[in-house]
């Protein structure tokens, strides 16, 4: 086991976001969370990495409830990549990327080989090594999220969770990001829209539509031309690729 949640329902004010949300991510597996604009997928991705609390049920990680784990010890385990991160400060590509190694670190400990092997392979697996000494501010979109990944990765996560990572990323990059993700030793889960993407590299797949799950399963199970019109609401058709053999989705004009 790795992340499960069970039964969650979390809400903002008198609005139920999401109801009665139960999923199990499995070790070492891609979990893709699809779902329209507005279904609850960042705030189920929130409470996930322990960022929220819900309101009823739970999540728990190898079995024990997250919100009995310390923050510390939860960010050893979890890291989260946000769609919007931000760093105001103009820091250096290599100083973003080595926040990741505090979890590990305490208040009195010196910096150590460990760390510094730990954030060279973060900066070469984002692609961004070249760029480590380039200040924030004049970085392009895509390659602050590049960074922020690279960041996450420095953090030696068990579980990582990415919500719309390939946002600002070019069709490269976008390609280049899902295959590393696919390729980490780590349970992922990570929200997206592109559907053909979740199909070809996700092991599983959660669809969320006002807050509650609606299909669940493998990507060929899962994405139906019956469940594309009635939460996605388009007409496709879907055939398995020759390529890799995933479900192939052809959008009708």
């Amino acid at each position: 086991m790795s992340i499960k949640a069970d039964k969650m329902t979390w809400k903002i004010g008198g609005t139920t976001i999401l109801h009665g949300v139960s999923l199990e991510a499995q070790p070492g597996k891609m979990l893709g969370l699809l779902g329209p604009n507005g279904s609850g997928k960042t705030s189920l991705l929130r409470l996930l990495a322990g960022l929220k609390q819900p309101h009823a049920g739970q999540v728990l990680l190898d079995g024990t409830n997250l919100s009995a784990m310390g923050r510390r010890l939860v960010a050893r385990r979890i890291a989260f990549v946000e769609q919007h991160a931000a760093t105001n400060a103009n820091l250096k590509v290599i100083d973003v990327v080595k926040l990741g190694r505090f979890p590990h670190r305490s208040m009195f400990s010196s910096w150590t080989p460990a760390d510094d092997e730990a954030v060279e392979s973060a900066l070469t697996r984002a692609g961004m090594g070249e760029k480590r000494n380039q200040g924030w501010m004049s970085l392009s979109g895509g390659e602050k999220q590049r960074t922020h990944i690279a960041r996450a990765l420095a953090q030696s996560p068990s579980e990582l969770i990415l919500d719309e990572p390939t946002n600002h990323l070019d069709i490269q990059h976008q390609i280049g990001l899902m295959r590393l993700v696919a390729e980490l030793p780590v349970t992922s889960i990570i929200a997206m829209h592109d559907l053909n993407h979740a199909a070809m590299f996700c092991d599983q797949l959660i669809v969320l539509q006002r807050g509650q799950v609606v299909a669940s399963g493998q990507p060929e199970d899962v994405l139906t031309e019956h469940l594309l019109r009635e939460v996605f609401a388009v007409d496709a058709r879907i055939e398995a690729s020759p390529y890799h053999s995933r479900p192939h989705i052809h959008y009708l004009r």
